[in-house]
């Protein structure tokens, strides 16, 4: 299983970015996808996740109505929009799938395949 993310970098506050992840070697549209991010000295948190078909998203209270998580099962490609960014959300992103094509589940354990994690870094 390979996921491979892209569309980080350095970008003011208040600013925009889309990141993309490239899923392959699994059955994409069986997986729950979701977004998580690391910054310097914390754990790696919970961003969003979306249920197999798209209909079902969830979002830490952090990033409620900035960001938003969508996927195209026809390209294995989940996407994080991110609007109105600040310095807090600098971070590395990684996304990661959940075979178990349940809920959306924010335990960070639960995911099975980890990408290798692109850095966003906003300024002040």
């Amino acid at each position: 299983v390979q996921l491979q993310a892209s569309g980080g970098g350095l970008v003011q506050a208040g600013g925009s970015l889309r990141l993309s992840c490239v899923a392959s070697g699994l059955t994409f549209s069986r997986n729950v996808m979701g977004w998580f991010r690391q910054a310097p000295g914390k754990e790696r948190e919970f961003v969003a996740g979306i249920t197999v078909r798209g209909g079902g998203t969830r979002y830490a209270d952090s990033v409620k109505g900035r960001f938003t998580i969508s996927r195209d099962n026809a390209k294995n490609t989940v996407f994080l929009q991110m609007n109105s960014l600040k310095p807090e959300d600098t971070a590395v992103y990684y996304c990661a799938a959940d075979r178990r094509a349940a809920i959306v589940s924010a335990v960070l354990p639960e995911y099975n395949s980890w990408g290798q994690g692109t850095q966003v870094t906003v300024s002040s």
